[in-house]
């Protein structure tokens, strides 16, 4: 059941494997802007059980008193100022901003505030990371090529809300005129709902009535999930440097038979001499693998199957682990965890045009860690998490925002667990560097060779405060922790 809540909330682009891409689905459609008599009228809080996305075109904001220029109009100019005045809508617990152009950068803030379904009560202003072009798929990639990746801020947990209000106010750095950058092109609001967990009974004491200011995308473009699922035996390791291999579409878990019986929610852990003797460990390499940890499976923690991209894409090893913050905000409790999983899994896919979730895996506050995007979770699955060294890496999202909070101990310590495991399948030491070839990050021009790390931070190959001063301080005792897992 819904719980009603009152918060706010490396590697060469040319080795890898990428797999013939289905056209992903369209974004919700952007209804027109919603006049002030409209934006009052009641709106349904009905929640759709398999999750939904309301796309508002953002306008130009009225101007403030005292702060209109002589001679000017009733508004400021849309090119550096836009928003949504406070409205009605469909319930929803997560927001962000999209634009058009996936390159270009939001250079200011975007702040929103949102009404608490239930209470009527309105939230303070809160920030949401502009994020720009940190993230996502590598530049030639198949899945930046499909041409539906857009531009985004990081999405923001809100808890289960039913108004909002949103303003976005460009900043540094300035253009040649002087001026300040001008805000990127076609500024449209994204408020998420997660859906109903599919382990749960659906809600049924709230009525749905249409909205038609607002309208719910059902998301009837999406791709059915019918392919038959895979066999239940052994997965094969890694493929070689040179292997060029189609994988088609499986049901995620199928991927994972080998792991769990068919269909489960979780991975079960196991003990360091019991992951030695079930592991594929790369060819030559020494046994220094950390134990197993226990690992949320999608079904798990519910993720619709329709929305992603059918095949899977994979990459030839994992180099390193890059660490990131979901930068969501820290207002959601432990059993909320798969909700805020496919609000993100819905924002990464419908909105920003992403294939799938972004990450390799995510870990909530109470350290419980989850399956990411899909493929497999001992497979080298290609992400999209650190532009520009998605290639032979992965990337763990810790929910939550570090900046100036400090991350839950639970948190890190499933960092190191996860790290001692997945990178020992692949024979690398915790505590070493790596020499990873960029694919053009903005920090490391295209073809430059950065030595990184074998866990490392985002900001490490990217320009961006990710995963958060507070859990980036944490990393050497993730290196350290997850060496002794590994017997190292």
């Amino acid at each position: 059941m819904r719980a009603l809540l009152v918060t706010s909330i490396g590697v060469t682009c040319a080795a890898a494997l990428t797999f013939p891409l289905a056209v992903p689905g369209s974004a919700a459609p952007v209804p027109a802007p919603v006049p002030a008599a409209a934006a009052q009228a009641p709106a349904a809080p009905a929640a759709e059980p398999l999750g939904s996305t309301q796309s508002l075109k953002l306008q130009p904001l009225a101007a403030e008193e005292g702060t209109r220029s002589p001679g000017a109009g009733s508004t400021r100019s849309p090119s550096f100022e836009q928003g949504l005045p406070r409205r009605d809508a469909h319930r929803f617990s997560l927001v962000g901003v999209i634009w058009d152009d996936p390159d270009a950068e939001l250079h200011g803030t975007v702040q929103v505030r949102t009404r608490a379904t239930g209470t009527g009560t309105w939230s303070g202003w809160q920030d949401i990371e502009t994020h720009n072009t940190d993230h996502g798929a590598d530049a030639g990639s198949a899945e930046r090529a499909s041409g539906k990746v857009r531009g985004s801020t990081a999405p923001l947990w809100v808890g289960d809300s039913d108004g909002v209000e949103v303003r976005v106010r460009s900043g540094d750095p300035e253009d040649r005129t002087g001026q300040a950058a001008p805000l990127p092109e076609g500024l449209r609001l994204e408020l998420v709902d997660p859906g109903d967990d599919p382990q749960q009974p659906p809600d049924t004491d709230v009525p749905a009535t249409p909205d038609t200011e607002a309208p719910v995308t059902p998301d009837t473009d999406a791709p059915a999930t019918t392919a038959t699922p895979a066999s239940t035996g052994a997965q094969p390791g890694p493929p070689p440097e040179s292997a060029a291999l189609t994988v088609g579409a499986v049901e995620s878990w199928a991927v994972n038979a080998d792991l769990a019986p068919y269909g489960s929610a979780e991975i079960a852990p196991l003990s360091k001499a019991e992951t030695e003797e079930q592991a594929v460990v790369a060819a030559g390499a020494e046994a220094y693998i950390g134990p197993r940890p226990g690992i949320v499976t999608r079904k798990g923690w519910g993720a619709d199957e329709s929305l992603r991209e059918r095949t899977f894409a994979y990459t030839s090893t994992v180099k390193a682990a890059f660490v990131h913050h979901s930068a969501t905000g820290n207002d959601y409790t432990c059993a909320e965890a798969p909700s805020v999983l496919r609000s993100i899994y819905r924002y990464h896919v419908k909105s920003s045009g992403w294939r799938d979730f972004g990450y390799n895996f995510a870990i909530d506050k109470c350290g419980k860690i989850y399956e990411g995007r899909a493929g497999g979770v001992t497979k080298a699955v290609l992400g999209a998490h650190t532009l520009g060294f998605n290639s032979n890496t992965m990337g763990i999202a810790v929910l939550g925002t570090f900046t100036s909070k400090n991350p839950p101990a639970a948190a890190v310590e499933a960092v190191a667990k996860l790290t001692a495991w997945k990178l020992g399948l692949f024979g690398r030491n915790p505590k070493g560097k790596v020499t990873l070839v960029s694919g053009g990050s903005g920090k490391y021009a295209k073809g430059a060779k950065a030595n990184l790390h074998v866990i490392s931070g985002h900001r490490d190959g990217f320009a961006t405060e990710c995963p958060g001063e507070r859990l980036y301080k944490k990393l050497g005792t993730v290196r350290t922790t997850a060496a002794r897992l590994q017997g190292r």
